[in-house]
């Protein structure tokens, strides 16, 4: 028997969502590379299952999405 870990696991670089049984509590992270892939899995599981989008990691971190200003014209 050994010790046991000490330090969380680092996540793998890509884009993860989580995919879980209608009303479950927990579910199955799957990693896809790209941002199109992801939107695919998201399309192929959403008829039946939930879907959460985790998100951009890389270098074990979650990447921020940057703010963008949406400018609205003003009906006058």
């Amino acid at each position: 028997m050994g010790r046991p870990p000490v330090l969380p696991k680092k996540k793998k670089d890509g884009f993860y969502l989580e995919i879980r049984n209608k009303g479950a509590k927990s579910g199955i992270i799957i990693i896809r590379d790209s941002e199109r892939e992801m939107m695919q899995a998201v399309r192929q599981y959403e008829n039946t299952k939930d879907v959460i989008i985790l998100g951009e990691h890389k270098n074990g971190k979650r990447v921020e999405e940057k703010k963008k200003k949406v400018h609205q014209k003003e009906k006058v």
